[in-house]
């Protein structure tokens, strides 16, 4: 089974965590430290001859296009993640197509590609923002993932399918691929699909649910994880305890238990993984609503 391995591409202040800390009046002043790290990853993908789906922030590809170049130069698919990093829910219809375009317009100036897969910051398409999947349709998007079928304090959309579904909107359809999770035996829903839970988890807790899915559910995960969560030296600025938990956490066997997952699990980009997905629709189809920016799910 060839699962799909995805990268948020951003800064070590663009988290959620870490905004409450630092406004983005002040992002223009702090050092950027995405180039190192992304060059890290690159590096630890073609050692292990993985290709994999980045997800690029707007204004990183502003600010330092060559990290989208080298993206491209080898080889990786590239989405968009956003221009500026705001929760989907709180920007209005109108502000969520502005910052999209944006986005779009300088990462394919960066790397001469267009995007055509998305992922919101902190998967914040929710029961809020389902609205924002007919602007990504309007805005040429054939592939969403932004929806975690779980509860979460700041994200999640409860009972929403656990696997790839083409969503319809007034737009027209746009795939909706969601991150690894896990079916308990209590019909309770878990995430698995990496990030923090990767860093904080055992090692074994991620293995074991991606081996879950592959060999019970005949079904590819989506695995996800950010540059700088490989960058122990990054600095804290995350304030509170919780924040610099989810932040912070397990930075430094983080890149320990990459390599493990790359040796043991067989990855590839999300067109890959997903290709067939929009020609065949094995799961059937959810309908978002025009009036009221509901999904059936």
């Amino acid at each position: 089974m060839i699962n799909a391995l995805t990268i948020d591409v951003e800064e070590y202040f663009h988290p959620a965590e870490v905004q409450r800390s630092i406004p983005m009046e002040r992002w223009s002043f702090l050092p950027s430290r995405v180039e190192a790290q992304t060059e890290e990853v690159l590096d630890l993908l073609g050692r292990h001859s993985v290709l994999a789906t980045f997800f690029i922030l707007g204004s990183v590809a502003e600010r330092t296009p060559r990290v989208v170049q080298e993206i491209v130069r080898a080889g990786h698919e590239i989405g968009c993640h956003s221009y500026a990093h705001q929760l989907v829910y709180e920007l209005t219809p109108a502000q969520f197509r502005e910052d999209t375009l944006r986005a779009i317009a300088v990462i394919e100036d960066a790397g001469g590609i267009r995007p055509r897969l998305y992922r919101a910051p902190s998967y914040s398409i929710t029961n809020r923002s389902l609205w924002a999947l007919d602007i990504l349709a309007e805005c040429g998007f054939d592939l969403d993932s932004s929806i975690v079928p779980i509860a979460h304090d700041r994200y999640g959309v409860r009972g929403f399918s656990r696997y790839p579904r083409e969503m319809e909107t007034p737009s027209g359809s746009i795939l909706e691929v969601p991150v690894a999770t896990v079916k308990l035996t209590n019909g309770q829903i878990v995430p698995a699909g990496g990030g923090a839970y990767l860093r904080l988890l055992p090692y074994r807790y991620t293995a074991a649910a991606i081996r879950r899915v592959n060999r019970y559910e005949k079904c590819p995960a989506c695995i996800y994880f950010h540059p700088w969560e490989i960058d122990p030296q990054q600095p804290r600025l995350a304030s509170g305890p919780i924040s610099q938990i989810r932040t912070y956490g397990g930075l430094r066997g983080m890149k320990k238990k990459l390599v493990r997952l790359l040796t043991e699990f067989q990855f590839s980009t999300m067109a890959t993984v997903y290709s067939h997905e929009k020609r065949s629709k094995p799961v059937g189809t959810g309908k978002l609503s025009q009036t009221a920016g509901a999904a059936a799910v």
